[in-house]
């Protein structure tokens, strides 16, 4: 897989100042993952919000179609050192599932099918920063990249974009996900180098 694709090099100068240090941009789309790919048929697909008193809210995959949907364009950008310019998705605000919830937590898992998890501050999901993403590009979000769908929390290192999701479960003390109990950042900020725990 080419790192550069043709005609790339030497035109980083158009995404000056949307490159965290550390990182080189691709038009790639590369696929990493913690294990094998799940198959997660929509019409058995859930999702669910759980707060810290067990309290659940839960989504089909036609409920969730349902809620207003934004096409988020933004830039993502991996801890292998890769970032991908302007992609294109369209998905949930995550705002839209916290609705009416009730908790006092700061934190947050995210769990997915196949058993991945990762942690990230409640305050990262609010305010228009993360969407619960089901297309990219026009098309149905493909199983390696996170179909039927994943998280997408654009202003984190990528891995902090949990695919495959299907629970946030809300907690009132940190704990660490699959990646951060060996070695990741816990935050996984591109802009600051988050990548190991010394970071």
């Amino acid at each position: 897989m080419n790192t550069f694709s043709p005609g790339f090099q030497g035109r980083t100068h158009r995404f000056e100042g949307r490159l965290p240090p550390g990182q080189y941009p691709t038009e790639d789309f590369p696929v990493l993952s913690a294990g094998p790919t799940p198959n997660v048929p929509t019409d058995s697909w859930t999702f669910s919000v759980v707060t810290e008193d067990g309290t659940a809210r839960d989504w089909s995959w036609e409920q969730m179609k349902a809620l207003p949907q934004e096409e988020p364009e933004v830039d993502i950008h991996c801890v292998t050192r890769w970032s991908k310019f302007g992609t294109r998705w369209q998905g949930v605000p995550f705002d839209a599932f916290l609705d009416d919830v009730e908790t006092a937590a700061d934190f947050v898992m995210a769990e997915s099918y196949g058993g991945y998890t990762t942690n990230l501050p409640l305050e990262d999901l609010q305010d228009g920063k993360a969407w619960l993403v089901h297309t990219y590009d026009g098309y149905p979000l493909s199983p390696e990249h996170g179909g039927p769908a994943r998280l997408l929390v654009p202003h984190l290192y990528f891995w902090k974009s949990a695919k495959w999701v299907r629970r946030i479960r809300m907690m009132p003390d940190d704990d660490p996900g699959f990646w951060e109990s060996v070695g990741y950042h816990n935050y996984g900020d591109p802009w600051r180098e988050q990548r190991g725990w010394s970071d």
